[in-house]
This record gives C-alpha cells, sequence and structure tokens, in this order.
C-alpha cells in the first residue's frame, strides 16, 4: 500500500464521529475509522482486543486511540505491526488513573453507575435545565453511538480495572493540562497541550491536522 493507514478509534461509547474534523493530507495517509462493537460474554479486554486487531487488514499501520480507545489500542498493539502507536487524552499504565477510579476498583463501587441512563440520552436533552447543561448532553446525542448497558458495563469495568504497570515505551502520548478525566498531574512522559480538556479530539483539531503528520513521519514538532 503506498499510503500510510492510519485507524482511529474513539472513546468509550463514542462514535467514530468524534474525528469529523480530522484532516490529513490525502495524498500521503489513508484514515480508517474503527468503531466499538458489543463484547462477548465474560470476554476479556485482551480478548476484545483480539477481535477489533483482525480489523486491521494492513501492516505498519499507525493506531491512534482517545481516552478508553487509547486503553484498547494498546492491547490491540501486540497483535499488529505497527508503525506508530498514538493515544489521546488517555492513560500508558494503571499509576496514571485519577484516584477515583483506583477507589472504585478496590470498592467496586464502579457495578453501581447507573448505566441505562446514556439509552435514554433524548430524553434528557429535553428536561436538561440550563444552558451549559442542554450543551453537553446535545454533545452526548451527537457523539455517544454505543450506547447499550452490556457494553458500557463491561467497558467501565474493563477501564477501572485495566492492569498495566509497565509503559509500553513505542507509545506516543498526547494530553491536555486540563484534562478534567485523567489528571494532567499523574501523567509522565507526554505531549502537553496547553488548555486541553479531555474533549480536545473536538475543538482542539486544528493542532491534531497539523501535528499527527509530523508525529507519524518522525518529524519535529
Amino acid at each position: 500500500m503506498s499510503k500510510i493507514p492510519v485507524y482511529f478509534m474513539p472513546g468509550m461509547a463514542a462514535s467514530s464521529t468524534i474525528f469529523e474534523r480530522i484532516d490529513l493530507p490525502v495524498d500521503t495517509f489513508e484514515v480508517i475509522l474503527l468503531e466499538w462493537e458489543l463484547p462477548k460474554s465474560k470476554e476479556t479486554l485482551t480478548g476484545y482486543a483480539k477481535r477489533m486487531a483482525e480489523q486491521i487488514k494492513y501492516k505498519n499501520v499507525v493506531l491512534v486511540g482517545v481516552s478508553f480507545g487509547g486503553v484498547l489500542v494498546q492491547e490491540m498493539a501486540p497483535f499488529l505491526t505497527l508503525r506508530k502507536l498514538i493515544i489521546i487524552s488517555s492513560v500508558k499504565c494503571t499509576a496514571e488513573l485519577p484516584r477515583r477510579m483506583k477507589i472504585a476498583k478496590t470498592t467496586k463501587a464502579y457495578k453501581l453507575i447507573p448505566t441505562g441512563w446514556l439509552q435514554d440520552v433524548e430524553k434528557l436533552v429535553k428536561y436538561a435545565f440550563g444552558d451549559g447543561l442542554k450543551k453537553r448532553f446535545k454533545l452526548y446525542e451527537k457523539y455517544l453511538h454505543m450506547r447499550n448497558k452490556i457494553y458500557l458495563d463491561w467497558a467501565i469495568e474493563q477501564m477501572i480495572c485495566w492492569e498495566r504497570a509497565v509503559i509500553d515505551s513505542n507509545v506516543i502520548h498526547i494530553h491536555g493540562d486540563a484534562d478534567e478525566v485523567f489528571p494532567f498531574k499523574n501523567i509522565k512522559g507526554c505531549i502537553t497541550i496547553k488548555g486541553g480538556t479531555h474533549m480536545m479530539i473536538l475543538n482542539r483539531f486544528r493542532w491534531f491536522n497539523s501535528n499527527l503528520p509530523k508525529l507519524i513521519l518522525g518529524e519535529e514538532l
């Protein structure tokens, strides 16, 4: 293949529409968007990653994952031949997880999260009070694709209970210093986006359009 295949994996429950403003030079790159699938009964994250890796039809590809999608692409990596492995707004090991997630793992509090509400996000939009809340629910309505309770329960457990002590040195990590989900203070060895939030793939797309090609080709930023 003459072009460099770049596979994008969205964050938890999100669809590939989160990458709608990502625009890489078409003469150099072929962008391929991945979507979440329902996990099989009692499927491990490793098993799921292996199944997702089977969708990758090329060798020497680039994997880009956002948030929980960043965790997934790290788990997919051993099954593939990669050119680059890039994670955005994510974590490289369990030590980078926030304290609240570590507590949730110990107490199993994550099992109490009412994931069923996401199936009725349209109703929540109608009854939300305040413009800020309505705007956020509208974002959920647009970008959250996988609202199935089985998937959500599985994904939350896999994220909180992820076990990785040693960081993969091949990972290129891009993180915002205003990330509210994975606080920047816990993140080591990343490319820092000043003022970047957990949603920066949506509102900092110009930075990614300018710099992802450089990172993939091994050029200086």
